[in-house]
């Protein structure tokens, strides 16, 4: 536990030393001569930052809205077609490497947990950018540093990064469906930890057996024998069988919530342009974590254009590496390939003697006596042709350029953006409507409702329609589903009502606790959403303990819960995990206060804040004993028992805590920005309870 720490979005910032302020900007280094932008390590690492830096991820971003688009789109197709000796471009155009980039950039992110993904990115820093993956991808984003001093701060990398390659489809003739700008960057590679390889991916999400991992990771444990995050394109575990890598490729890309169609236009989409890299067995040279002054020579000659190694793998997947077309699907489903080692010494497939060769250009003609080059595959490739749901995607495509168009357009912009979460955050000229994987919702209730209204008949009588601790425990049920990783969740919406979000162990008695709201929802009708309903009254059972707290009305209601589906905390609250790796990300003393208002356990004790909080730190080893595992963790752990003490001792702090922290944990989810909330107008909330309304009950709890 104590090694996730430095994962954690208040701990990103606790490095032991001090920023150098003498190191330039790394935007500025590739100015400096083009040998230092491919070489200097710090465009591509970050410093330490004081121990009393505030958390990276509070602080405001750059306003991408300002950015002006087709500037830097216009700025990006020049900057394609200027082939660098720096790292020449194949085949006279850096848009296929800037594919690459992209996809490489979103691929990390992974469904079970959030993490991955372009925004924050992060691929300029370890452990990212030292993935074998990510081979040569220094030189992309290296290229790309003029611009990014060009534009400015409120031209984020992440959406740099995604931009290039959205243009380079564009720019070779391929269909996209729009782009989706303001992605936020991260100060160093901490939110990658968890991916690997770290002691934290160790610790946490271990993978005994490399190639038979679980969930979250892929199939291919990172930092095992191969620095992988995708599957080992040579076959599973090395083997080149397309039968047993079909398995590989489906997991993985499940793992970033793909079905088996969009998989199937993602490969051969991108597999459209460019090629592999393996021009000699030597390899590609140091891992930028071993010489970051120096990263990924190549060992191959020069170790560029004719002689770069990336994969290992050697050739085009097309005749036409630079064109979009369906050429890929009618290749890979055709009989006759063999496999063989190839220049590289990795295993690939080539199309065996008598067989119709496939030709491409060289992508550098003048550097080698052949004009011309093979067309290969690797075995992941073939595992299309194998796998029966797979090969049924590729025929289609193969027989039908418009679905593939369809699909690919659809599926790049899902890969490129899942991450992002709510469309609400994405802004630019080329936002497309709102897609299915961005889980749209409704809008709010066109007539306003009198929120001083509900709270009182919330409190009609002498004791609330709901127990405080149920109101308590189902308003922080239905907001504690909110993930930071990746913008998913939230009270918006009210999805507990509906499975499986109803269904996590966490959310028990959430229907009984939903039912007994019925009456008052049945009262003011369509003008109050379930959401506000729900978050309405666990704000009435809190405020006895926090004081009047600020609540922002104006949610909507979800018509069903596809956007729960993977929102289950993978830690539960009887770990430490849960509070220091909270999916919120909130810190530590923020969840620990704001849980021990809304758990039933808790109230179970009926003891008030400040005495509950004294009882489980001091408690003895019988209390302990005895004591459910939700709470035992809190006297267990050290960092969890000394919050409870400093509460304990200073009530005032926890109270202003929990008065802070519990309209933050209910306003998350919702966005009318990048970073911005409609909460954030002062205007749009108000204090409740009212000054001239009945103190509420602290019924139960």
């Amino acid at each position: 536990d104590a090694r996730s720490l430095r994962a954690l979005p208040e701990n990103r910032a606790r490095r032991e030393g001090t920023r150098n302020t003498e190191r330039p900007p790394p935007f500025m280094l590739p100015l400096l001569s083009p040998v230092a932008a491919s070489l200097c390590p710090a465009s591509l690492d970050g410093t330490p930052l004081p121990l009393n830096h505030p958390p990276l991820r509070s602080r405001p971003p750059a306003d991408a809205a300002s950015v002006d688009w087709h500037a830097v789109k216009s700025d990006l197709l020049d900057l394609f077609s200027r082939s660098q000796s720096v790292w020449p471009a194949d085949y006279g155009t850096y848009a296929p490497f800037f594919v690459r980039l992209a996809w490489h950039n979103s691929g990390s992110y992974r469904v079970a947990d959030g993490r991955g993904g372009a925004e924050g990115g992060r691929q300029r820093f370890d452990p990212e950018r030292s993935w074998q993956d990510n081979t040569n991808l220094d030189k992309a984003r290296n290229l790309l540093a003029p611009l990014k001093l060009k534009h400015g701060p409120a031209l984020s990398w992440g959406d740099l990064f995604i931009l290039s390659g959205t243009v380079a489809i564009e720019a070779m003739g391929g269909p996209v469906l729009g782009f989706c700008g303001g992605r936020i960057d991260d100060q160093d590679g901490s939110d990658s930890l968890a991916l690997g390889p770290s002691p934290e991916q160790r610790s946490f999400h271990p993978c005994p057996v490399n190639g038979n991992c679980t969930p979250p990771l892929g199939a291919v444990a990172v930092g095992e024998t191969k620095s992988l995050i995708y599957v080992d394109p040579e076959g599973h575990m090395g083997v080149p069988d397309p039968v047993r890598s079909a398995a590989d490729v489906r997991w993985t890309f499940a793992g970033m919530a793909m079905n088996d169609t969009e998989t199937v236009a993602l490969i051969g989409g991108g597999h459209a342009f460019g090629k592999t890299h393996g021009a000699c067995p030597a390899g590609a040279g140091a891992l930028p974590r071993d010489d970051p002054a120096n990263p990924w020579p190549g060992l191959c000659g020069s170790g560029r254009a004719a002689d770069a190694f990336t994969s290992g793998i050697e050739g085009p997947w097309t005749t036409r590496p630079t064109r979009w077309d369906n050429e890929y699907f009618h290749n890979v489903l055709r009989a006759g390939w063999e496999k063989h080692r190839g220049p590289g010494g990795a295993w690939q497939w080539r199309l065996a003697a008598g067989e119709e060769p496939l030709l491409a250009p060289s992508a550098f003609p003048e550097q080698t006596s052949a004009p011309t080059q093979r067309v290969v595959m690797m075995t992941s490739d073939l595992a299309l042709a194998y796998d029966p749901s797979f090969r049924a995607a590729a025929e289609a495509f193969a027989s039908s350029p418009a679905a593939l168009d369809s699909a690919f357009a659809a599926a790049w912009y899902k890969l490129v953006t899942r991450d992002m979460g709510p469309h609400a955050r994405c802004v630019g000229p080329w936002v497309p409507p709102p897609q299915p994987f961005q889980f749209p919702l409704p809008k709010p209730p066109p007539e306003p409702v009198d929120y001083a209204e509900v709270w009182a008949a919330l409190h009609k009588g002498a004791d609330p329609l709901l127990p405080a601790a149920d109101a308590a425990a189902l308003a922080y049920g239905c907001a504690a589903s909110y993930r930071y990783t990746d913008n998913q969740g939230g009270c918006d919406g009210a999805r507990i009502r509906f499975s499986p979000e109803v269904n996590f162990p966490a959310n028990a008695g959430a229907l009984e606790a939903i039912g007994k709201l019925r009456g008052v929802k049945k009262v003011f009708g369509a003008r109050l959403s379930w959401a506000d309903l729900i978050t309405l009254a666990g704000h009435a059972a809190v405020a006895p303990h926090s004081g009047p707290m600020p609540f922002c009305g104006g949610r909507t209601d979800a018509t069903d819960g596809a956007g729960s589906r993977w929102l289950q905390p993978l830690s539960a609250p009887s770990s430490a995990a849960y509070f220091k790796e909270h999916p919120t990300g909130l810190t530590a003393r923020e969840v620990l206060a704001v849980w021990a208002a809304a758990s039933r356990a808790v109230a179970a004790t009926r003891r008030p804040p400040a005495d509950f909080f004294r009882w489980v730190a001091l408690a003895t080893p019988t209390e302990v004993a005895e004591m459910p595992a939700d709470l035992r963790v809190v006297h267990d752990d050290a960092e969890l028992r000394e919050a409870a003490l400093d509460f304990a001792s200073d009530p005032a702090a926890h109270k202003a805590l929990l008065a802070k922290a519990w309209p933050r944990l209910m306003s998350l989810g919702r966005f009318d920005g990048p970073a911005s909330s409609p909460c954030d107008d002062p205007a749009a909330t108000l204090m409740l309870p009212p000054t001239d309304a009945p103190a509420p009950r602290a019924s139960s709890h």
